[in-house]
């Protein structure tokens, strides 16, 4: 085996790649089209816009484009997230180094700064024209709204004629977000959800990296680990290192049922604390016993309309509470990303469907 025991190829939580990162095929095939276009000194044909809820694989898969740029194209690629910065001046300084301000600075410095500020536009055209640029903006539904407009807006306006593409990623309430920001032009990008991985998807995110370590699973096996994990990114990674860490121990070249079985304990002991974690926030929020009447809604059918949600979230909140109360209360689970609309129609569905559960069993009834 490849691997030192206590490692292991598996990286759950970390917000780095997988080391297959399964079920991504049309994102990364876009990403690459896109790197070659910035390669060949092309401005790209749209913007790219990653949303859904935590523990999907956003951050990894930004991740993933910031290496493979690395590894095969001349691109540069910068990741930041709202917190690094606090105005488009701000931006625009993370993005030049001192060291190279003095040096540019006739032509960085624009007639819109302030203070001897530097213009953002006009440094992510000179970063352009060095050589081609990706900015990875994570956690963007954090973007501050008196800043966003005029942060994308630059650079939506350089990315037209330059080899610059910029790439936003956050939780599953962005689009609305960003719409808040009138920035219409994002209508026009590539928008992807990230959500839950299918069977094939989650059975070759486990298979392919033990077949690195010369370890084979067995079918069933796969099939226990799909049903436990949903599919949820996260636990298919924790699973992934739960049995690599098994056969590891064992000196084991064949997982079967039976290993898996064993490792159910100790998977469960860290979904519970997943969902202790996620029970936290929307406690601090003041929302787990609407968390808990939505759940109730979800048992007898496995999506929601708007009304239905609505139903279910004025069963705590009282049928006197005002529209922008129950709007508000929406607006922060699907932030949260506790329920989403992952498709093309509009319906609600669960995060993590067993989430749902685990508040059934875990909060009591009002």
């Amino acid at each position: 085996m490849r691997s030192e025991i206590g490692s292991g190829p598996f990286r759950p939580g970390t917000g780095r790649p997988p080391p297959h990162l399964s079920g991504r095929e049309e994102e990364q095939d876009l990403f690459r089209r896109l790197l070659d276009d910035l390669d060949e000194g092309r401005a790209p044909p749209c913007e790219v816009l990653l949303d859904g809820p935590p523990g999907n694989g956003k951050t990894a898969l930004l991740e993933w484009v910031s290496e493979e740029a690395g590894a095969s194209t001349g691109v540069e690629v910068e990741t930041l997230t709202p917190a690094e910065f606090d105005s488009p001046g701000g931006l625009a300084e993370s993005l030049l180094p001192a060291s190279w301000w003095m040096t540019v600075r006739d032509f960085v410095l624009g007639p819109r700064t302030r203070s001897g500020g530097l213009d953002l536009a006009r440094v992510l055209a000179y970063r352009a024209g060095r050589r081609p640029l990706v900015l990875l903006l994570d956690e963007a539904h954090t973007l501050d709204p008196k800043i966003g407009g005029s942060v994308l807006n630059d650079a939506h306006e350089v990315g037209r004629s330059a080899p610059f593409l910029l790439v936003l990623a956050g939780a599953p309430n962005l689009r609305d977000h960003l719409a808040g920001m009138g920035v219409s032009f994002w209508t026009c990008g590539r928008k992807f959800r990230i959500g839950r991985l299918d069977e094939r998807a989650a059975a070759e995110a486990i298979r392919k990296p033990l077949e690195t370590e010369d370890i084979a699973i067995a079918d069933e096996a796969l099939e226990h680990i799909f049903r436990e994990s949903e599919g949820y990114p996260f636990f298919v990674q924790l699973w992934g290192e739960a049995v690599w860490a098994r056969a590891a121990a064992e000196t084991r070249r064949e997982i079967t049922s039976e290993d898996v079985r064993a490792c159910q304990a100790d998977f469960d002991r860290q979904r519970n604390d997943h969902y202790r974690r996620r029970c936290d926030e929307l406690e601090e929020l003041r929302l787990l016993r609407t968390a808990r009447a939505v759940a109730e809604a979800f048992e007898t059918r496995p999506v929601l309309s708007d009304n239905e949600l609505e139903a279910a979230i004025r069963r705590v909140s009282g049928e006197a509470a005002g529209h922008d109360e129950v709007a508000a209360a929406e607006k922060e689970l699907h932030r949260s990303g506790f329920l989403w609309m992952p498709g093309t129609m509009p319906v609600w569905e669960p995060g993590i469907p067993s989430l749902m559960a685990h508040i059934l069993r875990e909060v009591p009834a009002p």
